[in-house]
């Protein structure tokens, strides 16, 4: 599957790999796992408040932000979507077996 999200990852592992000047990515690598999950945390607090009244296109906005980051942290640890998929694929397995 090649959908946005796996070009977008694929652009941050490039960008982990090969630095790029004045890249938002690269700040973000370079600052550290502290300073990334610090914006998770914003972020994710910024999907709350707008779900809590902003409408549904700052919704949209603030979890790409949050999935930004958050793979921007997957991708500084060295994991992959096929990481993450994987776990999703093992719990659908969980829940099918008690349905």
């Amino acid at each position: 599957m090649n959908d946005i999200f796996d070009t977008l990852f694929a652009v941050l592992q490039d960008r982990k790999a090969n630095p790029k000047p004045g890249s938002y990515t690269n700040s973000l690598l370079d600052a550290g796992e502290d300073e990334i999950v610090k914006k998770i945390g914003e972020e994710a607090v910024e999907v709350i408040l707008a779900a809590k009244g902003q409408g549904n296109g700052r919704l949209i906005e603030e979890t790409a932000d949050l999935l930004y980051h958050t793979f921007v942290l997957l991708a500084s640890r060295d994991l992959s979507l096929n990481d993450v998929r994987a776990e999703l694929e093992r719990r659908q397995g969980s829940v099918n077996s008690i349905q």
